[in-house]
């Protein structure tokens, strides 16, 4: 039986106990050690100095990013444009004016609403006030908060000031023109010149082999953004009409603008089905006589928005694609911080990029850790 040597306890003395570790060992050699921690702080200076430059240069990269996806996207169908003999000046103009009318749709189709129901935001305000009334009590609590804050001399900036968030939210969310034109145009020259931008990146190498892992890494990131593009979409349509239908069948106004926006919203993970719970939600406060009933239809969202996420879309695209969820969550909330929405919307196709790459370059160790 073994025994345990355990520190004779003094009175008044706390007992110390011995910490329990898995064979230790000395570091063999220390200066490889600290070589090892240099080139680690050398990777982290670049990438916060990278992560600085992508910030600065947001107004310049976002759009021109964007149109390199969307480039690579649409790099299949550019390649059956092209077996029947299709120009491909032809296809980068049909493209581009093919997305500018499918913007300008979408902004008429969900402007048409807007206008209607900020003609009648004084009925709205009645009706949403009598219906929260149950809450006046906790409003009231806020707003004698809030008056305790102003008057505080201390505490003077900590007025809530409504005006001050919703600016800033309208400034990320409404594009600038100029970058929408920026857009455009670089996604016309992607699309142009297609084959000489590949032919171009692949004889940037000198070595054979080199040369053939580029082909098979651009190969690679097309087929996976592809296929991962083309399966939600055909998901996203789904989720679409099944929500246009459900607004309808509740009694809503404009279904199709529900339906709209529902599968527009569906290409953001995790934000995108909670703005449009947050719509459904308020759109009922408007039109139905009871909270409950307004609660019906953000709730059967909800649970549509849950099996798409959690049994549909990973049984469809899991089978090809495996994105580790903890990866997606943390890229997603990167890109959203540093680039809003347009950066949500990029954060899954960005994914696949640095994925393909790294296992081309890396791969993947097959051996096992000790448990």
């Amino acid at each position: 039986m073994a025994v345990v040597d355990r520190p004779a306890s003094r009175p008044g003395a706390q007992t110390s106990y011995p910490l329990d570790l898995t064979d230790p060992h000395p570091i063999a050699s220390p200066d490889a050690f600290w070589r090892q921690v240099a080139r680690l702080a050398s990777i982290g200076i670049f990438l916060i100095m990278f992560g600085a430059f992508l910030d600065l240069a947001r107004p310049l990269l976002l759009p021109v990013v964007s149109a390199a996806v969307v480039g690579v996207m649409l790099g299949p169908i550019a390649r059956l444009a092209a077996r029947t003999r299709m120009p491909a000046w032809l296809f980068a103009t049909l493209t581009v004016l093919l997305l500018m009318g499918l913007l300008q749709a979408v902004t008429i189709m969900v402007s048409a609403p807007l206008i209607e129901w900020a003609g009648r935001l004084p009925e709205f305000a009645g009706t949403i006030k009598e219906k929260l009334a149950a809450f006046e009590r906790g409003f009231a609590a806020l707003r004698a908060l809030q008056d305790a804050l102003s008057r505080s001399g201390a505490t003077a900036g900590a007025t809530i000031d409504i005006a001050s968030y919703i600016q800033p939210a309208l400034a990320v969310l409404t594009p600038a023109i100029g970058e929408m034109l920026l857009f455009f145009a670089t996604l016309f020259f992607v699309l142009l010149d297609r084959d000489d931008l590949r032919r171009g990146l692949i004889l940037m190498f000198k070595d054979q082999d080199d040369r053939l892992r580029v082909i098979r890494i651009l190969n690679d990131i097309e087929r996976n953004l592809a296929r991962y593009i083309g399966t939600v979409t055909l998901i996203n349509l789904a989720v679409g009409a099944l929500t246009a239908l459900g607004t309808w069948l509740l009694g809503f106004q404009s279904p199709a603008l529900f339906g709209a926006l529902a599968f527009v919203c569906n290409y953001i993970p995790y934000l995108g089905p909670a703005v449009v719970v947050v719509v459904l939600f308020a759109a009922g406060v408007v039109s139905f006589p009871s909270l409950a009933y307004a609660a019906v239809a953000p709730c059967l969202f909800v649970g549509l928005a849950t099996l798409e996420g959690h049994v549909v879309t990973p049984s469809v695209v899991g089978r090809r694609i495996t994105l580790n969820p903890l990866g997606v969550f943390l890229n997603l909330a990167f890109w959203t911080w540093l680039w809003g929405p347009v950066g949500t919307f990029l954060s899954v196709p960005l994914l696949i990029f640095g994925l393909v790459i790294v296992r081309h370059l890396v791969g993947e160790d097959e051996g096992e850790l000790p448990e």
